[in-house]
């Protein structure tokens, strides 16, 4: 089986800009001349429809509370493109369970994928170091590679978070 590059793009909540920020990076790769195949956990079908219209393919869905481990691996690699771009849904570790059953780190696991972490940085600046640190360090099996502050109030903002994240949880932003 063809080993495809891939990404997860995944947050702390909910409603933190994943689709966003997920839409840009495919953009980002498009603009670059990379063939993106999109890539939705859980079933969705709006964020997919934004998701193909963003990649010029169709966004397949990837939910390990219908498929396994191995299904999830062969969809990825079926679906060949230069990348895959997975987008989570809700929190990093939300499942259908406490254990995290079925949640976009499974996904991640799954398919050994680098997760980039966004984080809706309002009113907050050193917390955020906090929250990241937790997340890279919660689940040994998920490796957070790194982090999209979201919603960045300004310069100062910007400038004091990435001190924060990249010194207290050593993760670049």
């Amino acid at each position: 089986m063809r080993v495809l590059p891939r990404v997860v793009i995944a947050a702390a909540n909910g409603r933190s800009g994943k689709t966003t920020v997920t839409l840009g990076l495919i953009a980002a790769l498009k603009g670059l001349g990379y063939e993106v195949q999109p890539f939705k956990k859980g079933p969705d079908y709006i964020d997919p429809g934004w998701l193909s219209l963003a990649a010029g393919r169709p966004c397949r869905n990837l939910d390990l509370f219908w498929m396994d481990g191995r299904q999830v691996r062969e969809s990825v690699a079926r679906h060949g493109a230069d990348i895959a771009v997975i987008e989570g849904a809700m929190g990093l570790f939300d499942g259908v369970d406490v254990r995290g059953s079925a949640s976009t780190a499974e996904v991640a696991r799954a398919l050994d994928a680098p997760v980039i972490l966004v984080v809706d940085a309002t009113r907050m600046t050193r917390s955020a170091a906090a929250l990241v640190r937790g997340f890279a360090a919660f689940d040994p099996g998920v490796r957070v590679a790194g982090v999209i502050m979201n919603r960045v109030g300004g310069p100062r903002h910007q400038r004091l978070l990435r001190q924060a994240v990249e010194e207290y949880a050593g993760l670049p932003v």
